[in-house]
């Protein structure tokens, strides 16, 4: 969308951007919810939807910067967080550093690939949250989602449409708990849902 290359003008290379008490560096190549304040409700929905306990292994796919991942990384015992876009690993692992988040761990990679690397690691998640583009799951990675058994699923989609593509997939393995709109973009049609499968 960007384009392939970029030049820095004036300053870091980065901006800086708060939701809730968590604090991120975003570069430009970095997807960030940009309503902040609708973004702490979305991911404080997930949290209460997910139900954790602190003992739990977390994936965090599709993690951009960070923003789900070192959000919940109080609530659990370890955040591992998977991104294709290299810039945004980079911010991410500079996030848990800013934020003094010790228990998160942020690898570049396709979210297939790595998936198979963390099996080969004998590293399994509890928990797996996705938080993927528009065009919403491939297959490929469904399967390998499903190969890793997680007790729970946490869903983040900013399209109904593909959501619930992908939710009739997952439902075959899963029983999916209610859906819940949040209104990130106000006089508009889109909304982002949450639900957490078990």
């Amino acid at each position: 969308i960007l384009g392939n290359n970029e030049k820095i003008v004036y300053g870091d290379g980065y901006i800086t951007d708060y939701i809730g008490k968590y604090k991120y560096y975003i570069s430009s190549k970095s997807f960030f919810q940009v309503n902040t304040t609708q973004a702490e409700v979305l991911y404080n929905t997930l949290k209460e939807k997910l139900e954790l306990t602190g003992k739990e292994v977390l994936f965090d796919l599709y993690s951009g910067v960070g923003s789900i991942g070192i959000f919940l990384s109080d609530d659990v015992e370890k955040v591992y967080g998977i991104e294709i876009e290299e810039q945004a690993v980079k911010m991410a692992n500079m996030n848990t550093k800013i934020n003094n988040v010790e228990n998160a761990e942020y690898i570049a990679g396709s979210v297939e690939n790595k998936i198979v690397e963390f099996k080969n690691r004998n590293i399994h998640p509890d928990v797996i949250v996705v938080d993927p583009p528009r065009k919403g799951l491939d297959l490929e990675s469904i399967e390998y989602i499903l190969k890793f058994n997680a007790k729970k699923i946490g869903y983040v989609s900013c399209s109904p449409a593909t959501f619930a593509r992908d939710l009739k997939l997952l439902s075959q393995y899963y029983d999916i708990g209610d859906v819940t709109p949040v209104d990130m973009f106000p006089h508009s049609e889109h909304v982002e849902c949450v639900s957490v499968l078990h």
